[in-house]
C-alpha cells in the first residue's frame, strides 16, 4: 500500500472546485489510475492487488475523505460495476471490461432506476429483446434515471427484462453490459443537492445495441447479492463525511471564542463532539467487519443492510452538528461543513433507501417479507365522511 493510496493529496486540495464546478477535474482520475486504487478490490487473476479487507476499507474511506463526489464516481465504477461483471460474467469473455475499468480507461455506470420509481423494480420497463437473423445479439429500448456517472460513462452495466422468445423458460430479467459510445444512446444531466461533483443523469436507450455475450440472465434474488457492494460503498461515503464534519468542528471549537472562552470549553459543545465521536467509531468498526467478510467470500448482506441504515443517517446527524457549531458560517454557501451536510443527506438515498433496507433487515429476523394488502383505513372508524368544514367552507349562521 503506498501513501499515495491512503491520502488522495491532490484530490483533496481540489474538493472545494469539484463541488463548485459539479465536474471531476482530469487529475482526479489520474490521480486514482496512478494510485492502483480500482486494483485493490480484486484479486491478481482478475488484474487485481488482492488487497485484504482492513486495506480496501482504509483506502476508500480515505479516497472518500477527499473528495466525496470523486470517490462515488470512481468506486462504483471501480467497484460495484466491476464486482457485477465477476460475480456474473463470465471471466474468459469479460475480463477485457473489467480491466478497462481497473486501468481507468473506461468509466462505468450501474443503470438500475428509472424515472418511474427507485428501489421498486416491478415499475422498471427497460427491455432487452433479440435482434434475430445473421448478425444477432440484442437491442434494449427504455430509460434510465438519477444513475450516478451516466453524463459520462463508457460502460452501463445495465439491469433490464428480457423479452423471451418461446420455449425460453430463463429468468425474466438480465444484466446488460451496453457501449455508451454507441448510436442508439443519449443522456443528460440531473442537477443534484449534494455530491456535486459526482457526474450523475439519465440514460435514454432506443435500440442500442449489445453483442450476445454481453447479455446475462440473472434473477433479482440472485442480484441482490451483488447490489450489497452498492450499499457497502455508500456507507463509507457516509463514515468519511461525518469524520470530516467533526474534524472541521474541532478545529472551529479551538478557535472561536465566544463570551469569553473557546467554544471547545463549553459543556454542551464538547457533548455535540463526544456523541459524534462515538457514532463515527461504532459505524466504521460494523464498516471494517462488514467489508472484511466480503473479502473473506461470506455474504454479510444482513450486516451490510444494518450499516447502510446506521451509518448514512449518523452522518447527517454529525454533520447537523457539525453546522450548529459552526453558527451561520455552517449555512454559507461554499464552506466546508454546509457541503458535507449536503453529501450526507444524498447518502440516506442513494443506494437503496434506509426504510427499505430496514424491511431486509426485518427480514432476517424472521418475520418474513413485507405484506402489503388493501385496506380501508378510515371507514370502519366511524369517518368516511369529512366532517363540515373541512371542504374549506364553514357554515354561516344568520344572525337575526
Amino acid at each position: 500500500m503506498t501513501d499515495a493510496v491512503l491520502n488522495f493529496p491532490g484530490i483533496a486540495a481540489r474538493a472545494a472546485e469539484t463541488d463548485a464546478t459539479g465536474r471531476v477535474p482530469p487529475p482526479n482520475w489520474q490521480e486514482i489510475a496512478e494510485s492502483g486504487y480500482a486494483r485493490l478490490f480484486y484479486p491478481p487473476e482478475h488484474g487485481g492487488t488482492g488487497a485484504d479487507g482492513t486495506t480496501q476499507a482504509e483506502a476508500m474511506e480515505a479516497l472518500a475523505r477527499a473528495c466525496p463526489g470523486t470517490y462515488w464516481a470512481a468506486t462504483v465504477s471501480a467497484l460495484l460495476c466491476g464486482k457485477l461483471i465477476t460475480g456474473y460474467g463470465d471471466p474468459a469473455r469479460h475480463g477485457g471490461l473489467l480491466e478497462s475499468l481497473l486501468s481507468g480507461e473506461r468509466l462505468a455506470c450501474f443503470a438500475i432506476v428509472e424515472p418511474s420509481a427507485g428501489s421498486d423494480s416491478s415499475t422498471y420497463r427497460t427491455m432487452v429483446r433479440p435482434v434475430g437473423g445473421s448478425e444477432g445479439g440484442y437491442v434494449i429500448r427504455g430509460e434510465k434515471s438519477r444513475i450516478t456517472n451516466a453524463p459520462c460513462a463508457d460502460l452501463a452495466v445495465t439491469l433490464a427484462r428480457r423479452e423471451r422468445p418461446p420455449g425460453d423458460d430463463g429468468p425474466e430479467w438480465c444484466l446488460a453490459f451496453v457501449d455508451l459510445r454507441q448510436e442508439g444512446v443519449r443522456r443528460y444531466e440531473i442537477p443534484h443537492m449534494g455530491l456535486r461533483g459526482m457526474p450523475w443523469g439519465g440514460l435514454v436507450f432506443t435500440d442500442a445495441y449489445i453483442p450476445g455475450e454481453n447479455v446475462v440472465p440473472v434473477t433479482l434474488e440472485v442480484l441482490s447479492e451483488g447490489m450489497a457492494w452498492g450499499w457497502l460503498l455508500v456507507s463509507i461515503a457516509a463514515i468519511a463525511t461525518a469524520e470530516s464534519a467533526l474534524a472541521a468542528s474541532v478545529r472551529h471549537a479551538r478557535e472561536r471564542v465566544s463570551f469569553g472562552r473557546p467554544l471547545a470549553h463549553m459543556e454542551g459543545v464538547q457533548a455535540q463532539l463526544a456523541d459524534s465521536r462515538t457514532q463515527i467509531d461504532a459505524a466504521r468498526l460494523l464498516a471494517r467487519q462488514a467489508v472484511c467478510e466480503r473479502v473473506a467470500g461470506r455474504s454479510a448482506r444482513e450486516l451490510i443492510a444494518m450499516l447502510k441504515i446506521y451509518a448514512t443517517e449518523m452522518a447527517v446527524e454529525v454533520a447537523a452538528r457539525a453546522v450548529q457549531i459552526h453558527g451561520a458560517a455552517g449555512v454559507t454557501q461554499g464552506h466546508e461543513v454546509e457541503r458535507h451536510y449536503r453529501d450526507a443527506q444524498m447518502n440516506v438515498i442513494g443506494g437503496f433507501t434506509s426504510n427499505r433496507l430496514r424491511e431486509v433487515v426485518a427480514e432476517g429476523l424472521g418475520l418474513g417479507p413485507a405484506v402489503y394488502r388493501p385496506f380501508d383505513w378510515v371507514k370502519p372508524t366511524g369517518m368516511g365522511q369529512d366532517p363540515v368544514g373541512l371542504d374549506g367552507l364553514w357554515p354561516v349562521r344568520a344572525v337575526s
